[in-house]
């Protein structure tokens, strides 16, 4: 079962690579919202409002949900979109771009902060963090934690962790017709 929240989002008219080129000119993100029984519904996202934190087992697709994210910014097929568990940080060079990191092995907030991620943010770069649950107050507070599931079935939940992200959780539910 999905939890669907909300999220800070406008509907979008036209699709395909022209209309998102120009939303990534006004330094909007293109986006799609897709509903189990809802038909998809085309968005566009400013990047400072997105702070993802993804949560779950090894294998759960956390890496995988950055790929794609990374390749609806522009980011090209070719070029790996890995997970940062031993790197602790990739940036991606999307528009905007992404800092995508891993923080399952580090020990403590003050590790965190070591690798500038709240500058990273505050500089317009969207923050995709692997594993970051205990840290959303050191990466700037406010931000979408989505917790992924493979057993019993695959599932995610989505929560915002502050006004803004809430703002944002109501703005997709709006746009996708969900009360």
């Amino acid at each position: 079962m999905i939890e669907l929240q909300k999220i800070a989002a406008k509907r979008r008219t036209g699709a395909g690579k022209g209309p998102a080129r120009r939303l990534r000119r006004d330094d909007l993100i293109p986006a799609v919202a897709y509903g189990q029984e809802l038909p998809s519904v085309s968005l566009a996202v400013a990047p400072t409002d997105l702070l993802g934190v993804l949560e779950g087992p090894l294998g759960s697709g956390k890496t995988f949900l950055t790929r794609a994210l990374c390749r609806s910014l522009g980011l090209d097929r070719a070029l790996p979109v890995t997970s940062p568990t031993f790197t602790l940080l990739h940036e991606l060079e999307t528009v905007p771009p992404v800092a995508h990191a891993d923080l399952y092995r580090l020990a403590d907030a003050a590790a965190v902060r070591l690798l500038g991620l709240d500058a990273q943010r505050d500089e317009g770069r969207i923050l995709v963090v692997e594993w970051g649950g205990p840290y959303v107050a050191v990466l700037g507070g406010d931000g979408l934690v989505v917790e992924l599931a493979v057993e019993p079935r695959r599932e995610a939940r989505v929560r915002a962790t502050g006004a803004r992200s809430a703002r944002v959780l109501t703005e997709l539910a709006a746009a996708c017709g969900v009360p």
